[in-house]
């Protein structure tokens, strides 16, 4: 499993850049995969890709030994329980304002006693001759990011962070400037507030910090650097192809 490499980087706190995948192209998800990424999350949140399709783009990505994580479309045991089943090697859970909903997502993720995960047999697995090794790794392995995307979250960070086997969090910047009723305004003194609370308690607790920087722009990759973030979600598929393809264009545009 690719994901013990992630898994150290989370541990002793390391740096670690990867990108967001919300097309069901295998062949941009090689792209990435390949480009040099930490890691991978495939979007079930906010794209059409099914769990057929995921299931294609996790082997895809797991092929070129890249960890492969999976954003639900929200915290549901089901979906977590068929998104492991077909080899991913952790999941991102979205809107979690809680430590009781960061804990059933935990549950969701473990077999019995520890968790409440249903036990079959798939590609996870190597289709049950490699159960063995993945009941064990399935304790240790499988990382756990939540989300925190919502002020309802902010005055719970604390015991959210705390939760075993919560292994980092990422902030959803659009959705929680939202939530405060200051879409997008990312200067905005509470906004600014609520990101250094968010820090000061993922500082207190030792859960590693991470920030989904949307658009594919250096100098937001350089400040989330600089404000003590390890987790770095640089863009998505979408917006590094847009913006590519729009700067090309403008260029010769404005050649004409």
């Amino acid at each position: 499993m690719v994901i013990r490499n992630f898994k150290d980087k989370l541990s002793d706190k390391s740096v670690s850049v990867g990108s967001w995948i919300t097309l069901a192209n295998n062949g941009i998800a090689e792209i990435f995969a390949n480009a040099g990424f930490d890691w991978l999350v495939i979007d079930l949140e906010h794209s059409v890709i099914s769990i057929d399709q995921a299931g294609d783009l996790i082997r895809t990505i797991d092929a070129c030994g890249v960890p492969a994580l999976v954003r639900l479309t929200s915290n549901d045991r089901n979906q977590i329980k068929r998104i492991l089943d077909a080899g991913a090697n952790g999941i991102v859970v979205p809107n979690i304002n809680s430590a009781q909903e960061a804990e059933s997502a935990v549950a969701s993720t473990r077999y019995p006693p520890r968790g409440r995960r249903g036990v079959g047999l798939a590609r996870a697995q190597k289709y049950g001759s490699g159960f063995d090794d993945y009941l064990n790794w399935q304790e240790d392995g499988l990382v756990v990011l939540v989300q925190i995307e919502n002020c309802l979250a902010l005055d719970h960070l604390d015991e959210i962070f705390s939760v075993d086997g919560v292994d980092g969090f990422i902030v959803g910047p659009y959705d929680l400037s939202c939530s405060m009723g200051i879409p997008g305004d990312f200067d905005h003194p509470d906004f600014k507030a609520a990101m250094s609370s968010i820090l000061a308690a993922s500082a207190r607790t030792g859960c590693p910090p991470g920030i989904h920087s949307v658009e594919p722009n250096v100098s937001a990759i350089e400040e989330a650097l600089e404000n003590g973030f390890k987790l770095i979600a640089y863009s998505a598929d979408i917006r590094i192809l847009d913006v590519g393809a729009r700067q090309g264009v403008n260029f010769l545009l404005r050649k004409q």
